[in-house]
């Protein structure tokens, strides 16, 4: 079965945005550049990857209230295609990481832990009897995004 995971490290480029769908489902986004360096011909050149990032339930909440611009973090996740047709009938496309872990880098920086209460019943994770999934299965349905007319990024 093929895998589509990704593991990136870099710094966030915008405050994490929380929003929630019409369900009451947590999803907040936010942006991270990925820098990698290299030398050509003894000169040492640096190249900029953007990425957009989507963390769904209580992870989601997480990210929203422990990180903020410019916070160098592992985001670990898969690549997912989203594609619609704007109002003025163009088809667009992107390609975002859908998160399932998010982490500060300690690598020039400290953190300090706090673990959440685990919530019971009607909690805002999605997996069922007992699992942790901080996001909807690949194989159920997403919750409709409802954030006005325009798409989420």
């Amino acid at each position: 079965m093929p895998d589509n995971s990704v593991t990136l490290i870099g710094n966030i480029t915008r405050d994490p945005e929380l929003r929630f769908t019409p369900s009451g489902q947590a999803i907040a986004t936010f942006g991270i550049a990925v820098n990698r360096r290299f030398q050509r011909n003894n000169q040492w050149e640096e190249q900029t990857s953007f990425f957009n990032v989507t963390a769904w339930a209580t992870l989601g909440e997480n990210v929203s209230n422990s990180l903020s611009k410019g916070a160098r973090v592992i985001v670990n996740g898969r690549l997912e295609q989203r594609s619609w047709e704007t109002q003025e009938g163009e088809k667009r496309s992107v390609v975002e990481v859908v998160a399932d872990e998010i982490g500060p880098s300690l690598r020039w920086a400290t953190a300090e832990i706090t673990k959440n209460e685990r919530r019971e019943g009607g909690g805002s994770d999605t997996g069922g009897g007992g699992g942790s999934s901080s996001r909807p299965a690949s194989n159920e349905p997403q919750p409709a995004y409802s954030g006005g007319d325009e798409e989420p990024f």
